[in-house]
């Protein structure tokens, strides 16, 4: 059974970012959206800042950059 991230339908990555790359949408899906979502930097930003404050650029792996975002606030 899989723990569905509550953002999974409304993530602007997987509309733009990773439209070109469907493999690694898949493989980010697998991973962060339908397991692990609260190690995801978009959902980490999201849970603390709102959607407005998740960069459109920043993938779920990029953990580090969420964190230097969220300690600049």
């Amino acid at each position: 059974m899989t723990n569905t991230c509550e953002c999974f339908e409304k993530c602007d990555l997987f509309d733009c970012a990773t439209a070109k790359l469907p493999s690694t949408a898949k493989s980010f899906q697998d991973k962060y959206c339908r397991n692990d979502h609260g190690n995801c930097a978009r959902y980490m930003i999201f849970k603390k800042l709102g959607r407005d404050f998740v960069p459109a650029d920043l993938f779920p792996n990029e953990r580090g950059r969420a964190l230097t975002i969220l300690d600049a606030t």
